[in-house]
């Protein structure tokens, strides 16, 4: 079984609204995508979610998005490749602030929301995402989705330098490319814990899922997102990773 780096959305509060579990479940994961302020977070909290990564041992990556807070960075809108670039540059270079100002620095990168599936579709969009990335610090992974096929993804990748963590979700039905079902159909999202466990046991040994059509799907991810927006979730969340701990 291969040893999945467990990552999560987290530090998505502002001001004085709540989302998340954070405290309680940054001590099960391995990796912390942290919002950048464009779809949720504010400099403050991002300061006290970076603390308390760090306090646990967990690795900071930057959360970027589109500049929609009201749309929490759901909804695809329209940007040059260079307007792209410029999103990233200023969110991730906020939180890399935040990092060198207690010691640390970001680790890797996850675009989010209608970015992150943007990118997924448009190749000229990806491109500009991993120049982004390439020219801020080539060093920095980007965390993108598992598909049935990861070469052309890859290809880019390996021309500007930029080494990429293939992602696959416990809690999300695919379909038979090895995207993502829409949240608008019925069964898009797992909320059964023992299935999503299952789903990334099935994942972290190679095994083949079920996808939408029925038909066998093959990911070769190296990080499985979990979500600790409930309390269910937490409790699954911490299922996952004894379950994906060897003994």
């Amino acid at each position: 079984m291969s040893r999945l780096l467990l990552n999560c959305d987290i530090g998505e509060s502002f001001g004085n609204w709540t989302l998340g579990l954070d405290a309680e479940v940054m001590p099960f994961i391995d990796c912390a995508n942290v919002a950048c302020g464009f779809h949720a977070g504010d400099p403050s909290i991002m300061r006290k979610t970076v603390s308390l990564a760090f306090e646990h041992g967990v690795q900071v990556g930057a959360h970027p998005a589109y500049q929609d807070l009201q749309g929490f960075g759901r909804r695809s809108m329209a940007y040059t490749p260079q307007e792209i670039q410029d999103l990233l540059h200023y969110q991730v270079g906020a939180l890399d602030g935040i990092c060198r100002a207690q010691g640390g620095r970001v680790s890797y990168v996850k675009p989010h929301g209608a970015m992150y599936n943007d990118m997924m579709a448009k190749p000229a969009q990806l491109r500009a995402v991993i120049q982004a990335v390439a020219a801020y610090d080539a060093s920095l992974p980007l965390m993108l989705m598992a598909t049935r096929d990861n070469s052309a993804a890859q290809a880019l990748g390996d021309e500007y330098g930029v080494t990429l963590w293939f992602e696959a979700f416990a809690d999300r039905a695919y379909d038979s490319a090895g995207h993502l079902v829409s949240r608008q159909l019925p069964g898009a999202v797992h909320h059964d814990p023992e299935k999503i466990i299952q789903q990334a046991l099935t994942i972290a040994r190679g095994e083949h899922l079920v996808a939408s059509d029925g038909s066998p799907l093959h990911l070769q991810a190296n990080t499985l997102c979990v979500h600790g927006d409930n309390a269910s979730s937490v409790a699954a969340v911490q299922r996952i990773r004894e379950a994906l701990t060897p003994a």
